[in-house]
């Protein structure tokens, strides 16, 4: 067989009326990669830091909505640090048990009960927030405060579009 015979033999591919673009190196597979790796990195620094300090992470962070936002209901609270009903009982049960933290009855609905520090908590979590602030600053020390605000930006907006496509599928 000659070789123009073995070319004339060939399947045909038809072409497509629009070419998929072959990934580059910012495809949103290795964008959502990379984004990824740094989040578990990070929250891994940020599971260590809150660890030394004695403090389980849900224990941590009721804590710390209480310094900052004050008083809660239990709700908000679970809501706020993405607790379920029962986990965030459990959690202001352990506080509780550890007089960190006191429930007292909500004035506006008798059903429910409010979240408040207690001394006691109030000087752990402030001494363990700035402790865990700290540790985060030396976990971010790669950046410039520019580029801070930058990827504070960039992650705000790309985190919007993704919650509004989980919306309009739903």
């Amino acid at each position: 067989m000659l070789i123009a015979d073995r070319t004339e033999k060939r399947r045909e591919v038809p072409t497509l009326a629009f070419r998929v673009p072959r990934p580059r190196r910012e495809a949103a597979t290795r964008v959502w990669l990379v984004l990824w790796k740094a989040a578990r990195a990070i929250e891994q620094n940020a599971i260590r830091s809150v660890s030394a300090l004695g403090l389980g992470r849900s224990d941590f962070a009721v804590l710390e909505v209480l310094l900052h936002k004050g008083p809660q209901p239990v709700n908000v609270i679970g809501r706020k640090v993405l607790l379920t009903s029962g986990s965030i009982t459990a959690a202001v049960d352990r506080l509780e048990s550890r007089k960190l933290v006191r429930r007292t009855a909500d004035p506006k609905d008798r059903r429910g009960r409010i979240v408040e520090l207690t001394e006691k908590g109030c000087r752990l979590i402030e001494r363990a927030f700035q402790q865990h602030a700290m540790d985060m600053e030396e976990t971010m020390a790669v950046l410039r405060s520019g580029e801070r605000v930058e990827l504070v930006r960039l992650l705000k907006k790309v985190g919007t579009w993704a919650a509004a496509r989980l919306d309009d599928k739903q």
